[in-house]
């Protein structure tokens, strides 16, 4: 399994690497990271999408088929267009994923910047946002992008993973840790 996940990601950094090329030549690097988060809000939010993304049982050719579609239809072209095409002919699809999560860091590097990954119970507000922007940015030294995810079953707090260093300050792991500390006393 984990040979799996290191080839996906072997991967996922080359081509990411080679979008990312791209885009800085073309001097469209903005456009590329936009055209994205387009992309994969699409698969998000579509089932079926995922399905066909995930799924080795169509061929190349009708996911290619079907992916151009779904590009024209949502008017995702260039770079980004052309990217998911040579996936999709090259059987790596499935990786796409992987591919713009990569090529996320790759661009944040590039100006600069680390990225922290932060769960938390519930949507977080703007100024929410903006208050552990600032703090992260205290402890990093540097600008941080945050990729929000929610997970209810939290129930309450926050997990902040910054590179290599996790912080959990989530309700579960607490209530978790306060039970443990009951088994041990009786």
């Amino acid at each position: 399994m984990a040979e799996t996940s290191s080839l996906i990601s072997g991967v996922a950094q080359r081509y990411a690497g080679s979008l990312f090329e791209l885009a800085l030549e073309a001097k469209s690097l903005t456009e590329t990271e936009k055209n994205l988060d387009r992309f994969e809000a699409l698969v998000n939010g579509s089932a079926d999408l995922k399905r066909l993304i995930e799924s080795p049982v169509f061929s190349s050719d009708d996911q290619v088929r079907a992916i151009s579609a779904i590009l024209s239809e949502a008017k995702i072209g260039g770079l980004v267009g052309n990217f998911v095409r040579v996936a999709a002919q090259n059987r790596r699809l499935f990786a796409v994923p992987s591919m713009i999560k990569s090529f996320r860091q790759i661009a944040a590097e590039h100006r600069g910047e680390v990225t922290a990954d932060v769960t938390s119970a519930h949507a977080l507000t703007a100024a929410q946002q903006t208050e552990l922007k600032a703090t992260l940015k205290s402890v990093a030294g540097k600008d941080v992008t945050i990729n929000v995810t929610v997970d209810p079953s939290i129930l309450g707090g926050l997990i902040v993973k910054l590179g290599s260093r996790q912080i959990d300050t989530s309700l579960r792991t607490k209530l978790s840790s306060l039970k443990l500390a009951l088994k041990e006393v009786g």
